[in-house]
């Protein structure tokens, strides 16, 4: 065989496998353009394409690996041979230290390879599994992922999903014919619902973006720094001065918003453990993490929150706790339905966790939570607070019961005692002047408070005993 003819070989195989399909459209959409580079591009399962298109390339400048369930092929099915592509895709992050994005959009297994289709998935959850807080990884779900895919995508540090994807272990017809009847089964909204979703998009194209995104503003490993972000300084003093005249009705998220760089912000599991909000912005550039605690923390809230700090933790990213809430979830159905327990992982994963934590108090910072989230036993490298904070180990209106209740007179209400109380015992003066918090600050001072902070605690390195792993309590 000549060689002209050896390279017209090569190029009508390379026109073959680079046809246009969905799963290279979104591989071209995600990377910058003309950088995407596939891997292992003529491998085949039976003399087929195997399912999958996998590669590297750029995102925003920064290097990361990316597969690509092809629907197209054999319905995206999974295989052997698509496993084994994926599997590389993990070893060559270990190896060079880049981010992996995982596109989903696959129909089930390669049901006729029996058992090696079985093998298959696991080789995915255990390729997942060990690359878990080495490089951050991101799960983009386009189209179905079902069964164990929906397993191994969940098992991402995000889950990204458009509004028409779906992400389910039990098929919503297998459920409907069991009698029921939840509207939102399998959907991307259920999925957020759940806590599955980190980001759910209105569209293929806002998805990716936001993927994009993330993979911008995010270390490329745990050995990294976090790039340095071009940001706008947000404006909002006076609207954080407006908002701590009222400490029982902070709004968590308009907070978070003013005090990160302006139109950084992107809010997470937004319907998942509604009283708590968390999200990752920019502060002067750098990445950080963002949580507000709101009253009633419940067994959802606490694990969005755990979750956010547990990432944050792995890849020495800043985290910043706002908190404005009297307390957990009081419930003895709550405590039933895993409420302690939930309770006690935030508290462990936040004294755990050895990344820059600053907490705020913003509002009441009421027994468990504040210990939990702000003070000294969580660890908390500092904890400021607003001049109208509220810190207490019980609530006002108890504490007045327990301390005052013989004041309570027809000229000095409880009412009036519950506003003495928090004016001076529960004071955050009071807290500051005992050392639980190291200082008060006026709430239009608070980004640049925050930015001091950062600055200060930007070497921080902590060396624990050796272990090794810390017992969550699960």
């Amino acid at each position: 065989m000549g060689q002209e003819t050896k390279y017209g070989r090569l190029m009508e195989a390379r026109q073959a496998m680079q046809k246009s399909s969905p799963a290279l459209t979104r591989m071209t959409a995600l990377f910058d353009a003309g950088s995407f580079a596939e891997l292992d591009t003529f491998a085949k399962a039976e003399g087929n394409e195997c399912g999958v298109i996998t590669g590297w390339g750029y995102i925003d400048g920064n290097p990361a690996y990316a597969f690509a369930q092809d629907v197209s092929a054999d319905g995206g099915a999974v295989g052997r041979v698509h496993a084994a592509k994926i599997a590389r895709v993990y070893d060559l992050a270990v190896k060079t230290g880049a981010p992996v994005i995982g596109i989903y959009d696959s129909k089930g297994a390669k049901l006729r390879e029996g058992g090696d289709a079985l093998d298959a998935y696991g080789l995915m959850m255990e390729s997942a599994a060990g690359l878990s807080g080495v490089v951050p990884q991101i799960s983009l779900v386009l189209g179905v992922c079902a069964g164990t895919a929906a397993m191994v995508a969940a098992s991402a540090d995000f889950v990204v999903l458009s509004k028409e994807a779906e992400l389910f272990l039990t098929p919503p017809y297998t459920a409907k014919a069991q009698g029921e009847t939840l509207e939102d089964a399998g959907t991307a909204m259920g999925a957020m619902k759940a806590g599955v979703a980190s980001l759910v998009a209105d569209s293929e194209e806002e998805a990716i973006a936001a993927v994009r995104k993330l993979v911008s503003i995010l270390p490329v490993n745990n050995l990294s720094n976090s790039p340095m972000c071009e940001f706008t300084a947000a404006d909002a003093g006076e609207a954080l001065r407006a908002m701590a005249e009222n400490p029982g009705a902070i709004d968590l998220m308009a907070a978070i918003e003013g005090i990160a760089d302006a139109g950084s912000v992107l809010e997470l599991a937004k319907d998942f453990g509604t009283h708590a909000r968390t999200a990752l912005g920019t502060l002067g550039g750098m990445v950080c993490g963002f949580v507000g605690a709101g009253d009633d923390l419940c067994p959802d809230a606490c694990d969005k929150i755990a979750s956010l700090m547990n990432f944050c933790d792995a890849f020495q990213i800043p985290v910043v706790t706002l908190v404005a809430s009297t307390g957990f979830k009081l419930s003895s159905r709550t405590d039933r339905e895993g409420g302690i327990r939930a309770a006690a992982r935030l508290g462990h994963v936040y004294a755990r966790s050895t990344c820059p934590k600053i907490a705020v108090v913003a509002g009441y910072a009421i027994g468990p939570v504040y210990i939990a989230l702000a003070g000294k036993g969580s660890n908390t490298d500092l904890t400021i607070a607003w001049p109208g904070a509220v810190i207490s180990a019980l609530k006002p209106e108890t504490a007045v019961t327990v301390l005052w209740e013989d004041r309570i007179t027809a000229e000095t209400t409880r009412a009036m005692l519950e506003e003495e109380y928090c004016a001076t015992l529960a004071s955050p003066f009071a807290a500051a002047a005992d050392g639980r918090i190291a200082d008060v600050i006026d709430p239009a001072e608070t980004r640049n408070a925050l930015l001091a902070s950062l600055d200060m605690l930007a070497g921080k390195r902590v060396v624990g005993p050796a272990r090794k792993h810390s017992n969550l309590p699960l």
